[in-house]
């Protein structure tokens, strides 16, 4: 996806190319991530094992979850998406 503004790439998914509040990091690289669905998409896209660091939405407290053989070992965070997946590309940026 472009920026509109500058025709720039955007987001190549799940990699954002400007920086954003989800981090990925794996073997001694960081990447960006558009959101929290996408920044275990990069593990995935990698087939690596990596940590993720972000913050909650609502309270802002920081958090880190570690994937290990594809597992998280966190059982306590919550994903939730306000707009229905069928409707994410009628404006990406906001979802």
């Amino acid at each position: 996806m472009l920026n509109p503004a500058t025709d720039e790439i955007r987001m190549a998914n799940p990699f954002s190319a400007v920086p954003t509040a989800y981090r990925v990091q794996a073997n001694a690289h960081w990447w960006y991530a558009n959101c929290a669905w996408d920044a275990f998409g990069i593990l995935s896209a990698l087939d690596v094992d990596g940590q993720i660091e972000s913050s909650c939405p609502d309270c802002g407290e920081s958090y880190r979850v570690q994937v290990i053989d594809r597992k998280i070992d966190r059982a306590d965070l919550l994903f939730h998406c306000l707009v229905p997946a069928a409707r994410w590309w009628d404006d990406i940026i906001f979802t």
